[in-house]
């Protein structure tokens, strides 16, 4: 059974950084993608970053809304993934979930419980 818990969240005020954390669980994670979404109140849950497999190796990908201000990275040994998070403004405040999603005939998704993040004016 996958499990995926989130860390890091908080209080931070505008321009300031906050690293969150995802610790994976129940199966092997080194072939699948990575990444982390968010939802604001009263909007829908949104794409902000991802690891992407392939065999070619793995690919970062971003929602322009965070380009060159988050980084994402991934610890296969340790079946984590992480979302380094800098220049943070108020539209940044949400809950921050973790995903991993298998591909395959019926993909599938698997998502942490949420990691509240607050960005203050």
């Amino acid at each position: 059974q996958v499990q995926l818990v989130e860390s890091g969240g908080g209080l931070v005020q505008a321009g300031g950084s906050l690293r969150l954390s995802c610790a994976a669980s129940g199966r092997t994670f080194t072939n699948v993608d990575m990444g982390w979404y968010r939802q604001a109140p009263g909007k829908e849950r949104e794409f902000v970053a991802m690891t992407r497999w392939s065999w070619r190796g793995y690919n970062s990908d971003y929602a322009d809304s965070v380009k060159d201000r988050f980084t994402i990275t991934r610890d296969n040994a340790r079946d984590a993934v992480y979302l380094e998070m800098n220049s943070m403004k108020p539209e940044d405040t949400a809950i921050y979930y973790c995903d991993v999603n298998e591909a395959g005939p019926v993909p599938v998704d698997y998502w942490g419980q949420g990691t509240q993040v607050t960005v203050s004016s």
